[in-house]
């Protein structure tokens, strides 16, 4: 999809009757991602054209730290020039208990991630900052296996490709190969770089996985919040493009299902919302390029266009899962997207879960191990039709605890988000 946004540091605020983001801000942005920005041009251009297989260990944690750091110094910065104060540090408290009390699970999961021959780590797709993606790869290299690529959430700003690992880690460990494909974040790039760029990994993906033992025809498109969003986005531009017949790097058809956890498909909805929780309606406007952008980005709404109809039956079976204590997205986002695909005769369907919150599905309950209803409708989905692998499935051991209970207790009770 050709971008509609200017180039990262250029951005500004096109919203009709918003004020841009005020001078100061854009400065801070130009001196940071001009300076990080170029230096990572420089340093991709010094790489080689071929598939990295194995970075060191003191490479890779070098790089999420520059990355993170980067982050980190960007959002303080802006928060500071835009005037954000008690709700925001209070949030950031409340987020740094959070990770503590999970850290038991992140440090073992760390260390799979970092240490593990069944990982592949950073491996290039694209020409742009973060065009990178990880590999997660089954013990059982026998036959061609179904494959997940999986778009991380981070409210558009903090998403990250590693926030995948213990979805990778869990489902490789069920025969399926699992691609976390990593985007450029806000203010790096605005809704459409990253709708770009995804689209670009799963080109990759589909071109490449042959490679690794996975099925280029069995693949499996999943998102969680924010990475729901943009991967479905992804997924309807594409079908567009196809039921038009323009020319196309991956098909929809390669797509056998979409997975979307706890997205949010309205931006009409969801701008005053997230206003009221902290993402302030400025920045939001900037993220998706201003109000004229919404429908463009607005999977729910984007489908009702008469003028796009000829691309409902080209997407794949859609099946969302959301908690109903859901703050951070209500669960009515998934809901009435799934209404909008089947009043246009697409394959959609909803699982809510009663009490979950926008963290449970994602992070607690896998942490907590044992049997999860999500993962098994998923790994079911993923398996229909293999009578070997769903009686693999049916014979699996629990899944390992990585966290104490008490601990999980108090991070959901913390939780920010």
């Amino acid at each position: 999809m050709t971008s509609l946004s200017p180039p990262a540091h250029h951005l500004r605020q096109r919203g009709g009757g918003e004020s841009h983001l005020n001078f100061g801000a854009r400065c801070l942005i130009y001196k940071f991602l001009g300076s990080s920005g170029n230096h990572q041009q420089q340093h991709r251009r010094r790489k080689p054209a071929r598939i990295e297989h194995q970075h060191s260990f003191s490479r890779e944690i070098g790089h999420a730290a520059a990355e993170t750091y980067l982050v980190t110094r960007l959002t303080f910065t802006l928060l500071r020039y835009l005037g954000v104060g008690y709700r925001w540090i209070s949030r950031l408290v409340a987020l740094s208990c959070y990770a503590l009390l999970l850290m038991p699970g992140f440090l073992q999961v760390a260390y799979y991630y970092f240490f593990s021959s069944l990982v592949r780590r950073s491996i290039v797709y694209g020409d742009q900052p973060r065009n990178r993606l990880d590999l997660y790869l089954p013990t059982n290299s026998i036959g061609q296996k179904p494959v997940v690529v999986f778009v991380t959430g981070g409210a558009w700003i903090i998403g990250y490709k590693a926030w995948g690992s213990l979805l990778g880690l869990q489902l490789a460990e069920r025969d399926i190969i699992v691609a976390c494909v990593d985007y450029r974040n806000f203010p790096q790039g605005t809704i459409s770089d990253m709708v770009k760029d995804v689209s670009q990994g799963i080109s990759f993906v589909c071109s490449i996985i042959g490679e690794y033992g996975g099925d280029p025809n069995r693949i499996y498109l999943m998102g969680q919040s924010a990475g729901a969003h943009i991967s479905a986005c992804v997924l309807l531009e594409q079908a567009i493009k196809e039921s038009r017949g323009e020319n196309i790097t991956w098909s929809v058809s390669q797509i056998k299902a979409y997975f979307g956890l706890s997205g949010g498909y309205n931006l009409f909805n969801l701008v005053d919302h997230f206003h009221n929780r902290g993402l302030y309606r400025s920045i939001f406007l900037s993220i998706m390029e201003g109000e004229e952008s919404f429908e463009q980005f607005s999977p729910e709404v984007r489908i009702k266009n008469p003028s796009i109809r000829g691309a409902a039956s080209l997407l794949p079976p859609v099946k969302l899962f959301h908690g109903t204590s859901d703050y951070s997205i209500p669960s009515d986002a998934s809901v009435n997207f799934v209404e909008a695909l089947k009043a246009v005769g697409a394959d959609a369907e909803i699982t809510l879960y009663e009490g979950k919150s926008h963290t449970d599905l994602f992070l607690q309950d896998p942490l907590r191990g044992g049997k999860e209803e999500l993962f098994d409708q998923l790994v079911a989905v993923i398996h229909a039709g293999d009578e070997e692998a769903l009686a693999k499935d049916a014979s699996a051991p629990p899944r390992k605890r990585l966290v104490p209970e008490i601990l999980l207790r108090l991070a959901r009770q913390i939780s920010p988000f």
